[in-house]
Parts: structure tokens; C-alpha cells; sequence
């Protein structure tokens, strides 16, 4: 496998583009019992991302409980685990250390994920920022076109009215369409970007296009692994997003085998 990091002088020469290859169900099934290994393998990497989500999730929820805005908790949640995978650059770092043979140091892999800062993968955080603006963005053109620009005393209150009242329920109808469309987009732009833009030297719209092309390539093995992270995320995120401590880690080290079964080592 050819160094991560290459020399900064070379950035400007001429590179082949990613080969995708077409995955299976299977290959998807090993990417998470690979993950679930390197998981085993290194736990505390892992519960210290992982612990940044459930923290940062936390975080949000009580913020937007003090200051009386209960009712954008569930699209900030969302909009969270939308840009989960730029958060997820030092699992995949652990992998590619444990896949290369390679000691596995705290220094080594927290100045690789600052590093990002200056690499083109830093560019995929407006990607994503402008993805969960969009759907925070919609989400407040569907409140005020199905339930006005009434305000909500409780959490428990918004979910009363928008699990009892049709027009709550086609307010929560049209969100989800949305918002699945917009997770759906954004998956196919970064499920294999990121580990891409950490393992070489290539622009981000390079990589985006080859994510792209890879979910095209094989639609039926990525769409299903889009749909076990959107469960396995929810899942987590029900006991106080305490299971986010360890669900995204396993999921981060599954991301980073299904890109090495996805996309040809290069030359």
C-alpha cells in the first residue's frame, strides 16, 4: 500500500484514478466483523471516538433543552450522525496502523487526524456542513408549513402533536422523505471519500466521484450497509446516546474495510 502522507512536492502530478471494484453482501458481512475486530483489538481508541459522539450528542440535546428548542433535537441528531464520518478519521487511522503492521500510538493517531486540518479531506467537512444545513433548513420550512410558527412547551409536547394531529403526521411523512434522500446523498458522496482522502494524495471531488461510483457499482451491498449504519445509529442514540461509544467505532473500522474492499490498493 502506498504511504498515506506522500511528499507534498509531488501533489501536482498526474495520478490514475481510484479502480472500483464491484463488492457483495459478504464483503460488506466481513467489513463489519473486521471492524468488530479491530475494535476487540484496540478498545480504547475506539471509546475515545466513540465517546466524543455520545458526549457531543449529549451536549446538543441539553443545550437545545435549556435554551426552550426541544423540538430541533431529533434533525440536530440527525444532521450529527450525517457528519459522523469526518469525526470517524481516527478510526480509520487505527485500521489502516493495525492492517499495515504498523504501532498504534496516541501521538501518531491524534496528529493524524489534526493533520487532516491541511489536507484535502478538510474540504469534506463543508461538504457535510452544507448537507446538515440543508436538512436543518428544511426541517424549519416543514415545521412552518405543516404545524405554523407555533412554539412547543416540551419535547413531550412537539411528539404529542406530531404523532396525534395529521398534520404532525405528514410533517413527520415529508421529513423523513427528505431527509432519508438527503442522508442517502450524502452517503454515497462520503462512504468512501473519507478513508480514500486519509489512505492518498487525491482532491476531494476526485473522491467524492469515486464514492459515488462505487455505490453505482454495486448498489444492492452499499445501500445495505447505509441502512445497517442509519439502524445501528438510531439504536445507539436511544439510551442517551451512550451507544454511541460503541457502535460508532465499530461502524468507523467497518468503513475503512469496506473501502479496502471497494477500491483497488494503488499501483
Amino acid at each position: 500500500m502506498t504511504e498515506p502522507y506522500p511528499n507534498p512536492e509531488a501533489a501536482d502530478a498526474p495520478r490514475p484514478d481510484p479502480v472500483v471494484r464491484r463488492i457483495a453482501v459478504h464483503d460488506v458481512v466481513e467489513a463489519f466483523v473486521a471492524g468488530l475486530r479491530d475494535f476487540q483489538a484496540a478498545p480504547l481508541f475506539g471509546l475515545f471516538f466513540g465517546g466524543i459522539y455520545a458526549v457531543a450528542g449529549l451536549a446538543i440535546l441539553l443545550s437545545l433543552t435549556t435554551f426552550g428548542m426541544p423540538y430541533l433535537a431529533y434533525p440536530l441528531a440527525a444532521g450529527f450522525a450525517l457528519i459522523g464520518p469526518f469525526v470517524a478519521v481516527g478510526l480509520y487511522e487505527v485500521s489502516r496502523r493495525r492492517e499495515a503492521g504498523e504501532p498504534l500510538a496516541w501521538g501518531k493517531v491524534l496528529g493524524v487526524v489534526f493533520a487532516q486540518g491541511k489536507r484535502e479531506l478538510s474540504w469534506m467537512a463543508f461538504v457535510t456542513l452544507f448537507v446538515m444545513m440543508m436538512w436543518l433548513y428544511q426541517v424549519r420550512l416543514l415545521l412552518a408549513l405543516f404545524l405554523g410558527f407555533q412554539s412547543f412547551a416540551s419535547f413531550r409536547g412537539f411528539l404529542g402533536v406530531i404523532a396525534t394531529t395529521p398534520e404532525g403526521l405528514m410533517f413527520l411523512a415529508v421529513g423523513n422523505l427528505v431527509g432519508a434522500v438527503l442522508a442517502a446523498a450524502l452517503f454515497s458522496l462520503t462512504v468512501v471519500s473519507f478513508p480514500l482522502l486519509l489512505d492518498r494524495e487525491v482532491d476531494f471531488i476526485t473522491a467524492m466521484i469515486t464514492s459515488v461510483r462505487a455505490v453505482a457499482a454495486s448498489p444492492v451491498p452499499m445501500l445495505g450497509f447505509a441502512a445497517a449504519i442509519a439502524a445501528l445509529s438510531v439504536v445507539a442514540m436511544l439510551p442517551g446516546f451512550l451507544g454511541l461509544v460503541v457502535i460508532m467505532p465499530v461502524l468507523g473500522h467497518a468503513t475503512w474495510h469496506l473501502y479496502r474492499r471497494v477500491v483497488e490498493p494503488a499501483a
